[in-house]
């Protein structure tokens, strides 16, 4: 027999194989999305070299610049982990955007009365908990309509997040709007009385948040039988009904903490930066975070690494942008380009058997149909997930 001493190095170099072979496969989209966008750059006549060290400078080495890209990372840390739930159980919930407002425009409506009445601390957490379940009631509509009757929960859940947005903008317009001229808008939480700040810094305490969300679902997916579960669900819901679970109430449980975590990311941004809400705030921050958890393969840890990044690559190109004298569209087409190129080589990679790198095999296998079968009619719905025929199709 092979004693546990000979087979930990063998574990380890395994580890460190997939660890290195996870890094490649993510790094090779950024590589080719900033080496087309330099192209894009020159095309415009501007310097691609000038643009990227301006970038890097500011985001990253000079130490006020990379404050500000902390502080934009903590809304987009607690959109990942709300997007790993719902991915990791093969739901797809891509109704961020209008979670993420709701939040937002229910925490700054409510903060200024809540500050009179209850102090700072009461209000933050009462603020807090108010996103949370607004975001995560925003979901049960199309988890229920996916678990019961196998309504396609993509479209059920961008539909939530038209609503959502058109909800938060009646908010701020009718019973929210301040007296102040101009763009409708909440009244202003003081500086003082939003979220203390962390050692001596400019980063609040939002930030702390954010990164203990994202290490806490990288626990309760990796380490607790609630995870186990929604991973069975995602894997193959057929497998998880036979076993005894209950795919309904795992699909409401999935999608209510993702918009929980999503509705959340609105109050911190609210309560840590913008102070209050404005009827043209829509940062889109929910289609901007979905290529990076599948870039990190919907691992929360990778998540987190790739999230600071691009925040870094977002203040930074700001920062490059204003002094191009271009417009910051160009950091869009350079997330746009890392969509395109994550594509193309996961194609490259399954073509050569290597398989699906960027998303789980079960959601891989949602995403293709079966050998010989066209696609779906439109008029025909995917099973729901407790019936008789069970399954992603």
């Amino acid at each position: 027999m092979i004693s546990g001493e000979a087979r930990a190095p063998g574990k380890l170099k395994m580890r460190a194989f997939l660890l290195g072979d996870a890094a490649l496969t993510a790094a090779v989209p950024i590589v080719l999305a900033f080496v087309a966008n330099g192209i894009l750059l020159v095309a415009l006549g501007r310097d691609p070299f000038t643009f990227y060290s301006d970038m890097f400078e500011r985001g990253l080495f000079d130490w006020e610049g990379f404050q500000e890209s902390i502080i934009r990372s903590a809304p987009l840390l607690l959109i990942a982990a709300g997007l790993i739930v719902a991915f990791r159980a093969n739901l797809w919930n891509l109704g961020a955007d209008g979670q993420f407002l709701l939040g937002a425009a229910l925490t700054a409506g409510f903060a200024p009365s809540l500050l009179d009445s209850l102090g700072v601390w009461p209000m933050l957490l009462a603020t807090m908990a108010i996103a949370a379940l607004a975001g995560a009631a925003w979901t049960i509509i199309p988890a229920l309509l996916r678990g019961r009757y196998g309504v396609n929960e993509i479209i059920t859940t961008l539909m939530m997040s038209f609503i959502g947005i058109g909800v938060a903008n009646v908010l701020v317009k009718g019973p929210f709007k301040t007296d102040i001229g101009g763009v409708a808008r909440t009244d202003v939480v003081p500086f003082d009385e939003r979220f203390p700040l962390l050692f001596g810094t400019r980063i609040h305490l939002g930030f702390a948040i954010a990164v203990v969300a994202i290490l806490a679902i990288h626990v309760l997916m990796t380490r607790t039988s609630l995870g186990l579960r929604l991973r069975i669900l995602g894997a193959n819901p057929r497998a998880a009904l036979h076993a005894g679970l209950n795919p309904v109430r795992l699909t409401l449980i999935a999608f209510m903490l993702s918009g929980a975590l999503i509705g959340l990311s609105g109050s911190v941004e609210i309560l840590g930066v913008q102070g209050s809400f404005r009827a043209d705030f829509n940062p889109s921050y929910g289609l901007l975070v979905i290529p990076l958890v599948f870039l990190a393969r919907l691992n929360a840890i990778g998540s987190l690494v790739l999230v600071i990044a691009f925040s870094v690559i977002q203040i930074g190109g700001e920062s490059a942008a204003r002094q191009a004298e271009i417009t910051t569209d160009v950091l869009l087409v350079l997330v746009g380009m890392i969509l395109l190129f994550m594509a193309v080589t996961e194609y490259l990679r399954t073509r050569r058997g290597l398989g699906m790198r960027f998303v789980p095999p079960e959601v891989a296998e949602r995403l293709r149909p079966l050998p010989g079968e066209g696609a779906a009619a439109p008029s025909e719905p995917r099973p729901a997930v407790g019936a008789g025929e069970v399954g992603s199709r």
